[in-house]
Formats: structure tokens, sequence, C-alpha cells
């Protein structure tokens, strides 16, 4: 049997078990590999090449940095300004600026990444102003595949027709030089869900909706009683603490006040240091009037005029967090003895409060009072630092009720490392905009400079990876590279000129658009766009046109992957928490899916000449 004849059988068989989806994806995947050498079409070097390849590292790279940026909680920020600036009433706004923000984020941090960092806050946008989860979800996804089409790092997509055009020796596409198209594309995609939307989508909303967390920090603050009681002073230079033993600060009891932590200067961990040093912080208990009559008598600075939220901020910020952990059974806390106040074993974390069955146990109980003997069942208020929360609450004697890895992405804007990440982002975007260096060498550099900054370990760096996508698209670039040296993508392509006939290169652009789309609608659209690319060039070769256009449009047709859930992850992510059913996909994807091929077809050779 021919090469040609075994990569035939080896792709039908590919396609097939992607479209059964019986299979994960990365098994297809490495058994297609492994198929091209066991047949004796590529060497076991060839076959497994795609995994060294640099646009694998490039889009592995992506992942960290999207990770980055949500870990810090800038996809947080960007949320809140989607709520303030959407409103309660106007259906379009709301609409605009979140399609506006995902396609923006897809742009710059990939669909995967953009998505799966906005599905909560929309989900969150649709509780809070009681709309359907349905109606905002769908337009969420295709508006971010839209927005994979404004620059190079939108979708793995991109950076494969980049580099097919380099090694074509036409030249890849410039980092913002995808935009010529993703502008008229993403600007057509709203308009048709803008004007349609309503009536093509449907009113639900998924089984299970996500917590939201916007508020969490007054929920447990209200909980457990400190809604009105919870102060921050700083030590000034002039008071009588500075310099005193930490174990021996004790406030007077006529004060009405309850010393809760003494914090470190500006860490917002406990003190660990044994003497008390200027700019050091009490966290004290009481009402404001005392708490302020206090500060003054012991030259603390202290804000006189104290809302009700400061509790809230003083405890829950962009330094440190709360955390609600339960006592579970056969636990070895069981029988400790804890007090409001008292600094854990770790040194990292503060016991603000204890309760038992819903109410709060011994608030003023200290160490000499006998403080609290822990039981199963028993809840604790913990605070500190978000890293410290992070490390020590992954402990088996304890149960979280809320991650507070979970919490702090969602309701804290622009956190710990944000400056950072947004730096590291731009400058990784400006090293591929002007190609100083190679995408994969950028991508890598600002992944290094995410673990560098502390803002992501290497542990939470290879969890952040798409591992999937990464083999995914590792293991079937040898496809593509078979299908080139055996002819196989020269075959198809005389066989699809000479089905075009004399009708010129936009047929062909019409019928590798057709192609595309209908392969990437049932299985991957990177996979698709492994397959369709060799095959693209070739045609424009024996046609004698410049591959340039036909890679555009190829990119063009693999990013319209409307029609059905299994298309890409992202459709598949929204379709739980919306309450989509398969058949829902078509109605509003196919108007869309049209309005791409009138870009593919029309509007790529105007900018791309044949």
């Amino acid at each position: 049997m021919s090469p040609i004849a075994y990569i035939a059988i080896i792709i039908a068989a590919t396609v097939v078990l992607f479209v059964w989806n019986k299979l994960p994806v990365v098994v297809i995947a490495m058994a297609t590999a492994l198929a091209l050498w066991a047949t004796g079409v590529l060497t076991i070097g060839q076959a497994l090449s795609g995994f060294g390849d640099p646009a694998v590292i490039f889009i592995a790279s992506l992942f960290v940095i999207s990770s980055g940026l949500e870990a810090t909680g800038v996809t947080a920020w960007a949320g809140q300004l989607l709520i303030r600036g959407a409103g309660e009433e106007s259906r379009t706004r709301l609409l605009l600026l979140t399609m506006g923000l995902v396609a923006l984020l897809t742009a710059l941090i990939s669909v995967n990444g953009a998505v799966a960092a906005l599905l909560p806050v929309v989900v969150v946008i649709a509780v809070r102003l009681k709309r359907y989860a349905s109606q905002l979800l769908m337009p969420l996804v295709f508006s971010a595949h839209a927005g994979s089409m404004l620059a190079l790092t939108g979708t793995p997509v991109n950076v494969l027709v980049s580099e097919a055009g380099m090694d074509a020796g036409v030249g890849g596409f410039g980092f913002f030089e995808f935009a010529l198209v993703g502008v008229p594309l993403l600007a057509g995609t709203m308009a048709i869900i803008i004007l349609f939307g309503r009536q093509l989508l449907p009113e639900r909303n998924g089984a299970t909706m996500p917590a939201d967390f916007s508020h969490h920090a007054r929920t447990l603050v209200e909980q457990y009683g400190l809604a009105t009681g919870i102060h921050q002073m700083r030590v000034r230079g002039n008071s009588p603490y500075v310099g005193m033993r930490s174990d021996e600060l004790v406030l007077a009891a006529d004060s009405g006040l309850q010393l809760v932590a003494i914090q470190e200067g500006d860490a917002a961990g406990p003190l660990r240091r044994p003497v008390i040093a200027e700019g050091d912080r009490l966290l004290v208990r009481g009402e404001a009037e005392a708490a302020a009559a206090f500060a003054a008598r012991m030259h603390l600075a202290f804000r006189d005029k104290v809302s009700a939220g400061d509790s809230e901020e003083t405890l829950f910020n962009r330094s440190s967090g709360l955390a609600e952990v339960v006592i579970p059974p056969r636990s070895g806390l069981i029988g400790e003895t804890v007090f409001p106040g008292m600094v854990t074993e770790s040194g990292d974390l503060i016991i603000l409060a204890v309760q038992r069955a819903g109410t709060e146990i011994a608030a003023q109980a200290t160490r000499d009072t006998g403080g609290i003997v822990l039981q199963a069942g028993d809840t604790m208020l913990l605070q500190g630092t978000w890293k410290a929360l992070d490390v020590h609450l992954d402990d088996p004697d304890v149960l979280v009720v809320n991650s507070p890895e979970l919490v702090r992405r969602q309701a804290v804007p622009m956190g710990p490392g944000a400056r950072q990440a947004v730096a590291i982002l731009i400058a990784m975007v400006l090293l591929l905009a002007t190609g100083i260096v190679p995408p994969a060498v950028a991508g890598l550099l600002a992944a290094g400079a995410i673990v560098l900054s502390g803002i992501m370990n290497v542990e939470q760096c290879y969890r952040a990876i798409g591992w999937t996508t990464v083999i995914l698209v590792g293991a079937l670039m040898p496809l593509s590279t078979a299908m080139v040296e055996t002819g196989a993508a020269k075959l198809l392509a005389e066989h699809l000129v000479n089905l075009v006939g004399d009708a010129g290169p936009m047929a062909l652009l019409a019928g590798l658009f057709v192609l595309t789309a209908i392969m990437g609608q049932l299985i991957s659209n990177t996979a698709t766009a492994l397959i369709v690319i060799p095959i693209g060039i070739a045609a424009a070769t024996t046609m004698g046109i410049s591959p340039r256009p036909v890679l555009m449009s190829t990119a063009v047709a693999a990013a319209g992957a409307f029609l059905t859930p299994i298309a890409t992850p992202t459709n598949l992510m929204v379709m739980a928490p919306g309450g989509y059913a398969f058949n829902d996909y078509w109605k509003l994807g196919l108007p869309l899916l049209i309005w791409f091929f009138v870009v593919s077809v029309f509007i790529v050779p105007l900018i791309w000449r044949f």
C-alpha cells in the first residue's frame, strides 16, 4: 500500500474517532502520530517532532500568561468594569461591553483563557441582573472566536498559519496583521448577535450556577459578628508600644476593646519579630468611639470617620483575605485549645472567630481564660495573606468552605502581582509586535517572568497549561508534514483545483472554507487547520498564486466553529452553565458562519492579493 493510501486511512480514522467522541482527544492524537510511524510514512523522530516545535512551546506559554492574569485579579478587575459599565437596563450595552471585552482578552491570551476567565463573571452578571445565562454565554464564546482573529496570540491556528507562511517562503503574518480581517469579523458578529440574538438564543439557565463571591467578605464579617467591630491602627513613632514585646501588650480592661492581632508592617501577616516597631498594625475589636479614643491616647494612626464597611476592608483587601474552615471528624485539631486572636502553628494565620452550630463561642476568650476546646463541626474564621491562605489550608485537619484562590480571583480586582502581570503582558505583546525575537522566545520570556516575579510558582504553571491542546497540536503536526512529504497534499490540492476549474482563486478560497468549516464543526479547529494548511499551500502553488490569502482564509474558516458544542473546548465550556442543548448552537452559529464565509472569500483577497 502506498504512503498516500496510508495517510488517507489514518486521516479518515482520526476524523471518525474525533466525531465518535468516545476516546480522549489526546489518545486519538497520539495514536495518529504513532500510526504514521508504524506504517513507515514517517520515522519516529519525525512522528514525534511536533512536541519540540516552536509553535507548541509558544501555545503552552500563553496558558501560563493567561493564568497569571487571572490569578492576580486582572480579569476580575476587567469584570468589575464590565458590571459598572453595563448597568442594569440596556441589553445592547451589556452585550457590546461583554463581547468587546472578551474579544480584546482573546486577542492577547487566547480563546480558552479569555472565556475561562470571564465565564464566571458573566454568569454572576446574569444572576445579579436577573437575565438568562443562555442569552449571554453563547455571545461570549462566539465573540471570542471572532476576537481570536485580532492578533497572533488569539488562537493556535494563527500561530500555525504564520509559521506555515514562513515555511512556504512568503513570510509570516505580523502580530496585529490579523486585525485587518478580525475587525470586520468582530463587527459583523456583534451586529448579528445584537439584532438577532434574542430570537435565536434560548431563554434558560444552567442546572447549577457558580457561586457569587463578590460580597464574600461582607458575608463572613456579618456571619461572625465582626461587621462593625474590627479596626486597624498603625503604630506611630511616638507610641509607647514601640519597642514593647508583643506578648506584653495588653489592652486596659476599661478600654472596651479586645486585641485581635498584631500585624507586621504592611505585610498583612502576623508579627514575627519579638518587639513592636513603628509601622506595625494592631487589629482591635470593639466600638468605633472607644477605638478612636484609645488610638488618640496611645498615639496610633486611626481614621476618625469609620464606615460600616471598615471591618470588611480591613480584613479583606489586596494583601490579605479571609477563609472559613470546618473541623471534620477525626481531625487532629479536635481537643486543641484556641482563642480569637491566636496565631496558628505556622505563624502565618490569625484565628478571628470560632463558631459552634452557627453561634459564636466566647468572643472574649483568651489564653488566660482557657480558650476554646475545638470539637468536630466547629468553624473557624482565619485571616492572613493570600499566599499564606493558599499554602496552609491544604491540610487534611480542616475542610475549606470556599477556596481562597477562587474567592481571590473573583473578588479581589488587581490583587498582588497585578501590575507585574500587566507589565509582563505588555512586554510580550511588544516583543511579538516588533518581531525582535521569535514568538516562542517571547512566550518563554513572559512565562519565565511570571515565575520569577512570584506571581505563580512552577507547579502552578504546570497546572495552568492546557495539556490537551498542547498534546493535540504536537501530536497532529507530523500529519501535516507527512501530507507534504508523501505528496498527499499536492494530490488533494490538484483535485480541488480541478474541481473549481476555471472559476479562479476565489472559488479555491470558497472550497477550502467549506472543507475547513465542515471539519471544524466535528473535530478540533486546530486539528482541522493542520490538515487543511498543506492542502491550501499546495493548491496555491499549483494555481500560481500567493499562499498568503489562502492561509488567512483558512484561519478565518477555522475560527468559525459555531455549529456544534464539540467544535471547540469553549463551546463545550458554556453548555452546562448556559443550559444549552446540542441543537441550540447552529441557530445563531449559521448566520455567523455565513458572515465568516463572506469575509474569508471576498474581503481577504482585497487585503492580501493573489
